[in-house]
């Protein structure tokens, strides 16, 4: 006999689907026991750089029951963004994950949807919904929640379908049925600590932050340190060099979400028409995407940074 757990859970599963979610996982919402150190170890060598943000909420990073009260389940989701096309070859790089429209947007949409059907199917349920900008250690959730395993890049990594994807959460108040978290696959292969340009992965599994291209190029707000330079292979919004060179990557399919369809320009531009780019073009191009994070300026310097 099916119990309400599990009806619960698959109601919402089934209902993440339709709403275009590529997987849904569901764990305990309790203390990440195994996360704790790793977190402290992390900020402790300053691997977040400038990105201050990550020292606050220590707690809350590692306990939902803080964000959402009376917290029972966390539900994990994916959702798929790997493009149908890439940018032109002569081209500085942008990160497939910025293509589209801004995934924080698109994404709460769907998640404030599924929250409202999860209300109106199973009664009175408190929730957050949780996309990336608040203390919440996605990946670790992910992971637990058996939508894969955390690789050597210290990125999610699944069997059928690679990386290339968003996670996001429902916390919610009730109990459902938990899933199971999968095993690591990434076996032997140093592909992603090997071919990063910067050698930001110190360790399988460690990513030193302030060493990253992307954190150069969207987060710190300083001029990027000389002894990077001819190290950021074009790339001038993020990287996805690590992800680009992971076996698993090759079963990536392209996405059907229409709000990730990208400007043709962007895929079309070539390193000159970056070069001369104006501030109304950006805003053209960039106009929902979350390239705006780095501002005119800041993809200015990045180019600049290349082009010298």
């Amino acid at each position: 006999m099916i119990n309400n757990k599990e009806k619960y859970a698959h109601l919402i599963k089934a209902e993440s689907k339709r709403l275009g979610f590529l997987s849904c996982g569901i764990s305990k919402a309790d203390f990440l026991e195994v996360e704790a150190p790793r977190l402290e170890n992390w900020l402790n060598n300053n691997f977040n750089g400038q990105m201050s943000y990550m020292e606050n909420h220590f707690d809350k990073r590692l306990d939902p029951r803080l964000l959402v009260d009376g917290a029972k389940s966390v539900v994990s989701l994916l959702l798929n963004y790997y493009p149908n096309e890439i940018q032109n070859v002569d081209s500085y790089k942008i990160s497939k994950y910025a293509y589209g429209q801004d995934y924080h947007h698109v994404i709460k949409d769907k998640l404030k949807d599924l929250l409202q059907f999860i209300q109106n199917e199973i009664g009175e349920v408190n929730g957050r919904v949780f996309v990336d900008s608040a203390p919440v250690l996605d990946k670790a959730w992910a992971a637990k929640s058996g939508l894969g395993w955390i690789g050597k890049n210290s990125n999610l990594l699944t069997q059928k379908v690679g990386s290339f994807y968003f996670i996001a959460e429902l916390i919610l108040d009730i109990e459902l049925d938990y899933d199971l978290p999968t095993t690591d696959h990434c076996g032997t292969c140093t592909a992603c600590i090997d071919a990063c340009p910067t050698q930001a992965i110190v360790s399988p599994y460690v990513v030193d932050g302030s060493k990253c291209i992307s954190y150069f190029t969207i987060e710190l707000k300083d001029n990027i340190p000389n002894e990077f330079k001819n190290k950021f292979d074009d790339w001038m919004f993020g990287c996805d060099v690590c992800q680009d060179v992971c076996p698993w990557n090759r079963f990536s399919k392209p996405n059907s979400e229409p709000f990730f369809t990208p400007n043709p320009e962007l895929l079309n531009f070539n390193k000159k028409d970056w070069e001369e780019i104006t501030h109304d073009v950006f805003q053209k191009i960039f106009q929902k995407s979350a390239v705006k994070r780095t501002k005119f300026e800041g993809l200015k310097r990045n180019i600049l940074f290349l082009k010298e």
